[in-house]
């Protein structure tokens, strides 16, 4: 079972992240270019939003099937924090990921309060952008992309 969670919460990180930054894109690109704040636009911050939750449920389910976790009970959390591979799965990877993923949702949700297509897409680009920053950040590459 956890190898399954494992392959799904990684090939939907493919998903999110793509999204991620077609919508982070667009709205730099038409706040940039003044365009007006359409239905598509509407569409995009709400299927990233979207994409976004489904991958951080799959990662709390990861999170708790995970052998990993018994880390905690072996080394204790000084050991885990002396560990970086362990620090990373267990500590960084799961904060910094969800400290992402409140940036995307309030981005979207304080785009809805604007009332000028400009304001909408300068909050869903700074939000959204800081979101982007943050996962990447968090990513285990060498581990993800077979390095």
């Amino acid at each position: 079972m956890y190898n399954v969670i494992l392959n799904l919460h990684s090939y939907w990180a493919f998903l999110v992240l793509a999204v991620l930054i077609i919508a982070t894109v667009n709205s730099i690109v038409k706040y940039v270019g003044k365009k007006e704040y359409g239905p598509k636009d509407f569409r995009l911050a709400l299927f990233t939003i979207i994409v976004s939750h489904i991958q951080l449920l799959i990662g709390i389910i990861l999170y708790v099937v995970s052998p990993r976790l018994s880390l905690f009970s072996e080394l204790g959390i000084g050991g885990v924090m002396k560990d970086s591979i362990s620090r990373l799965y267990l500590i960084e990877h799961p904060v910094i990921n969800i400290i992402a993923l409140v940036f995307i949702t309030m981005g979207y949700s304080k785009h809805k309060a604007k009332l000028s297509s400009h304001a909408k897409f300068k909050t869903i680009s700074i939000f959204y952008a800081i979101g982007l920053i943050l996962l990447l950040s968090r990513i285990p590459w060498s581990i993800w992309l077979g390095l």
